[in-house]
């Protein structure tokens, strides 16, 4: 018998084995070998798990850097729109200074901004880079004549970024008035309140206007006629006898003629379906009296009740009112003072000549002049009032007294001209008469270190406490 016989080193302990067997029957290196195999086809298939799962590792570990990458970005860019509003909001549009007179200007933005000059056909008399300033930086400025300039700012000194308007103003004082006044104006025209329907003789459901005229149309004329009063235009639709009609009317400034058929309805009254309103009345305060007489009041514009639109008037009239009493402002529910106004010559207090989105204007006559017992006073440009202590002078109780609030934040470029500015009232009194703001303190001047600085306009429904104010530049402004 044949023997072969094969020895090989083993990797556990290096030492010789040697195995012997028969030819062709050797059955313990077939073993050997079989177990090798199954071996490295184990360790393959272990491999190609693990190549596996590191592949899906980092196909997760992937998404998960490129996650983490549009979070950042997204971070960055909310970041820097962030940064940019506040940037942008800190520099007003409109900066207004004194003329003659140095004044502090601190807006603290990491800018440049370069001033020039603003001609009728808008060249610069100021060369270019000439007048170049810090915005980082305090400043004082000085213009000796009222003029208009224009300041082009970059941001970080390149950025091109905003453009702001320098007015020069004349230095100016009022007097503050804080007296609780009606309001009576009549409408420029007849004010459209509304479009509907109502039913015809017939029992049918009609609305002659409809399509044809708009919630705050102005009607001016009809069939040629001129037209302001309200109970006079519906005896004139009502004397048609249902013939056609030609209505001039005033849309958003632009001015036109539209045909209207009257019809009748169940009552046999003609009518066109539209609901028309042309005068309005309510309790305000009186903001100030200028050096020539001229007043302005309430800080925000007269809005129709019905459309919410600033009501275009033709003229109205002030009156003395006395309050007969006040509903105290709670947390969702505003308060409000209720006057009594008496149409008598007697009351009457002045003409008013405008309504704005600032205010009501116009000019007193000796009754108001008598009412203003307060020396006249220097106003506050909107870049010099300061948070913290301030005064409102009001009459809540018969008499124009100053109550103690606080101002909580200047907001000198808000989007809304009627609360840049935010205070809250802190006098004991006045929170115990009225709970804070109500409705009816609308134009209260506010005073900080013996200057005007703007008025009462709104209160935060949330907290009567709480509230806004116009600054007295925009009133001025109108």
């Amino acid at each position: 018998m044949i023997i072969n016989a094969f020895s090989f080193l083993t990797k556990k302990n290096n030492s010789r084995r040697i195995i012997i067997c028969s030819y062709g029957k050797c059955d313990g290196m077939k073993r050997y070998w079989d177990e090798n195999d199954r071996i490295k086809k184990t360790a393959g298939n272990d491999m190609i798990i693990l190549l596996d799962q590191w592949k899906k590792k980092h196909k997760k570990l992937r998404i998960y850097r490129t996650c983490l990458l549009a979070v950042m970005m997204a971070g960055i860019i909310a970041l820097s729109g962030t940064g940019y509003l506040y940037f942008y909001n800190q520099i007003p549009s409109i900066i207004r200074i004194r003329a003659g007179v140095e004044q502090a200007l601190d807006l603290g933005v990491p800018a440049t901004g370069e001033v020039v000059s603003v001609s009728e056909q808008g060249i610069s008399n100021i060369p270019r880079d000439a007048v170049t300033i810090d915005l980082n930086k305090p400043i004082t400025v000085i213009a000796e004549s009222l003029d208009l300039y224009q300041l082009q700012v970059k941001l970080f000194g390149f950025l091109p970024f905003k453009q702001v308007e320098i007015e020069v103003i004349e230095d100016q004082e009022l007097i503050p008035v804080g007296t609780t006044i009606g309001i009576y104006v009549k409408t420029d025209g007849i004010l459209v309140v509304g479009v509907g329907e109502y039913v015809s003789m017939d029992g049918v459901t009609i609305s002659p206007a409809k399509y044809i005229m708009n919630t705050g149309d102005y009607i001016t004329h009809m069939n040629g006629v001129e037209v302001n009063d309200k109970d006079e235009f519906i005896r004139m639709i009502e004397s048609t006898e249902g013939e056609e009609i030609i209505l001039t009317i005033r849309r958003d400034g632009q001015t036109m003629d539209v045909e209207v058929k009257p019809q009748k309805n169940q009552s046999g009254a003609y009518k066109i379906g539209i609901w028309i309103r042309d005068n309005a009345q309510g309790v305000g305060t009186m903001t100030y009296i200028d050096e020539e007489g001229n007043f302005g009041a309430l800080g925000h514009g007269i809005n129709d009740v019905d459309t919410s639109t600033l009501m275009e008037i033709e003229d109205g009239t002030l009156y003395l009112t006395e309050i007969i009493s006040i509903t105290k402002g709670v947390s969702g529910t505003p308060g409000e003072m209720t006057g009594m106004i008496v149409y008598s010559e007697e009351r009457i207090l002045g003409d008013i000549r405008e309504n704005s989105t600032e205010g009501i204007y116009g000019i007193c006559n000796e009754n108001a002049l008598r009412l203003s017992t307060e020396q006249a006073i220097p106003i506050a440009l909107k870049q010099e009032i300061q948070i913290g202590p301030a005064q409102i002078y009001c009459n809540v109780d018969g008499k124009s007294k100053y109550y103690d609030i606080e101002i909580t934040a200047v907001r000198l470029n808000h989007d809304n001209v009627n609360r840049g500015i935010e205070l809250r009232i802190t006098d004991p009194e006045l929170l115990d008469i009225t709970g804070g703001i109500v409705q009816g303190m609308s134009g209260a001047p506010i005073i900080q270190n013996e200057k005007f600085v703007g008025a009462v306009t709104h209160v935060l429904v949330q907290d009567a406490a709480k509230g806004y104010g116009i600054f007295i530049e925009n009133m001025l402004s109108h």
